[in-house]
């Protein structure tokens, strides 16, 4: 993530990117150097190597830097006219590049996009100068020798791109002081605990497999437990709430994407065509022409508005390889999709409603912090979006009115809206404080006057409906690798895929184990009977691994009893207790989602 020009530490991190390039330079002579900019947590930059670096070899460049920081070199900024800049890196190709565009006025020094042709600017220090606009310390040695550190080695396409040459990225981060650096290495311990990748295989949840396809998510049947319990709590929910479910096919004839704008202006995130009988059929990237087409199916009163068409419905959208991760990212997706249609004078209270339900959704699942944007189209390019003006202030009002009559505070998004209107996008915040991309809730006037959609007035006329679309959970892939990290793998009971772990002491306690789990799935509880020959402590520590919330030791004690001495995963003894006594501990648990 870039970080924010406001942000106070940027002239610090980005004047130790400079100083991580000259080491690298120095230490492998021939080295291409790419873009370093400064990022929300540290720096990277991109450089093309005679060889590939090994995690030993960022302790030798670490050893370089303190020698140029210590040299206390100063950093010097002046401008430069083309044939001079293109006289100081001759034979770095990509920074000629960069020089190019921006006499073209087509990108800034550090890669981005600029508005217009800028001046050439750039930092040297010591031996090391660099096409760059800054900002920078005064000198290396005011970067803080013990509170920097390399991260880590990854691969990145030249300005983003797969067809063009694959650099080597170094990550680095630097903080004022060591305290600063020590806290944030100890939160990247937690976020690598949390890693909904390695907590997705060592829980046996989902899998992702090239021959399969990247971006393409195998369930397991752990996590597609975990996945329905949470696709039926939004069912029900749903029900509650006054919409209805609806299904719709996979792809759909080009028809609908030139009708509803997607050729035109999402194209780039749509797969390639098929040919169905001499037609062209596009896998669906969205589910809203589908439920217009449900709309349009028969003849509609204003008095059947607002309708409220929910579903989970997959979709697929291409993601360039490298920006997929995990189920964080991928390219065919589950989204928990819904379509208000309703008259003007109904569209804030949907939009209210729909404030209210996510809220709703979301503490069920354990989220009680987020962050709101009102995402708003960008005037300086009108050619992005459809739509007349006064469509575009009159849907942007009605998202304000509904946010301030919820009071919640949001900020604005300039240039984020999608191309048919503006969206309030809601960020939920995990455990961690990191915000994860969720909800979004856009109002369309678009859509409706393109497929020529209509409802019958009370005055017996025909008349145009407004569009709600949202989708409050997001995509349950990502949904899911949120809940992963989250709860670092150790779900709510109510969503556990294995609620209780029964482990008998010996042999003889197996029937006596196989009477209690037959009682607690009568019950409705997920339950394993632990039968291997195994020590009882390591029968515990493997379900602890396994985030089994409750564990139910059996000895002869308990068999003779019928009780049932039980262990929490956090390694928490309750004691022996009589089975009934545990049992509506544990349907409490899920009754109140704990």
């Amino acid at each position: 993530m870039p970080a924010r020009e406001e942000d106070p530490l940027v002239p610090l991190r980005h004047s130790t990117a400079h100083v991580m390039a000259q080491a690298v330079g120095d230490l492998f002579p021939g080295t291409r150097f790419g873009i370093g900019p400064a990022i929300a947590d540290g720096f990277y930059y991109d450089f093309e190597l005679p060889r590939p670096l090994t995690p030993e070899d960022l302790e030798t460049i670490e050893t370089r830097m303190a020698e140029i920081i210590g040299g206390d070199h100063p950093f010097v900024r002046r401008e430069v006219a083309p044939e001079q800049a293109r006289e100081i890196f001759r034979g770095q190709p990509y920074k000629l590049e960069l020089i190019a565009d921006l006499l073209a006025g087509r990108a800034d020094e550090d890669g981005g996009v600029a508005e217009s042709p800028i001046s050439l600017s750039v930092y040297t220090h010591d031996t090391f100068t660099d096409l760059c606009r800054g900002p920078h310390l005064e000198r290396t040695g005011q970067v803080p020798l013990d509170a920097f550190k390399l991260l880590r080695i990854a691969g990145a396409y030249w300005r983003g791109d797969e067809k063009r040459p694959q650099l080597q990225r170094i990550y680095g981060t630097i903080f004022p002081s060591r305290a600063e650096l020590d806290a944030y290495l100890q939160r990247l311990e937690e976020i690598e605990r949390r890693d909904h990748r390695r907590l997705g295989q060592e829980l046996d949840l989902f899998s992702i497999h090239p021959e399969v396809g990247p971006g393409l998510v195998l369930w397991h049947p752990k996590g597609a437990l975990v996945r329905y319990l949470a696709e039926e709590f939004w069912r029900q929910e749903h029900l509650k709430w006054g919409y209805d479910i609806v299904f719709t096919p996979h792809i759909g004839r080009s028809w609908l994407w030139e009708t509803s704008g997607h050729l035109d202006f999402y194209k780039d995130s749509m797969y390639a065509p098929l040919e169905i009988d001499e037609q062209q059929y596009y896998l669906k990237p969205m589910n809203c022409p589908f439920h217009i087409m449900m709309f349009k199916s028969r003849t509609r009163s204003y008095r059947e508005l607002p309708m409220r068409w929910a579903e989970l419905g997959t979709v697929y959208r291409y993601e360039r390889s490298g920006t997929l991760h995990g189920m964080l990212r991928v390219r065919g997706f589950t989204q928990d999709d819904a379509h208000h249609f309703c008259r003007p004078d109904q569209i804030e209270d949907e939009v209210l409603y729909c404030l209210d339900f996510c809220l709703h959704l979301w503490r069920s699942f354990g989220f009680h912090d987020y962050a709101i944007y009102l995402s708003v189209r960008d005037p300086a390019h009108p050619e992005k979006y459809a739509g007349s003006d006064a469509a575009w202030e009159q849907a942007e009002r009605s998202l304000v009115r509904a946010l301030e009559a919820c009071n919640l505070p949001y900020r604005r998004a300039e240039g984020e809206a999608v191309f048919y209107g503006p969206k309030i996008d809601m960020n939920i915040k995990d455990v961690l404080g990191r915000p994860w991309q969720c909800t979004t809730i856009q109002f369309d006037f678009n859509l409706p006057e393109r497929f020529d959609v209509s409802y019958i007035g009370e005055d017996g006329q025909e008349h145009r409906p407004y569009m709600v679309h949202r989708a409050l959970l997001g995509a349950m892939e990502r949904f899911f690798g949120l809940l992963v990290e989250q709860y670092a793998g150790a779900f709510p009971v109510w969503l556990a895929p294995v609620q209780v772990a029964l482990i008998p002491i010996t042999d003889e306690q197996v029937p006596y184990a196989r009477e209690v789990a037959e009682q607690l799935r009568t019950a409705g509880l997920r339950v394993v009977v632990d039968d291997s020959n195994q020590r009882m402590q390591a029968k515990i520590r493997e379900q602890q691994l396994q985030k089994v919330p409750y564990m139910l030791v059996l000895g002869k004690r308990e068999a003779a009893s019928g009780q049932v001495a039980v262990r929490l995963r956090s390694g928490e003894d309750l004691g022996a207790m009589p089975l009934p006594q545990f049992l509506a501990l544990a349907e409490e648990a899920v009754r109140e989602k704990r």
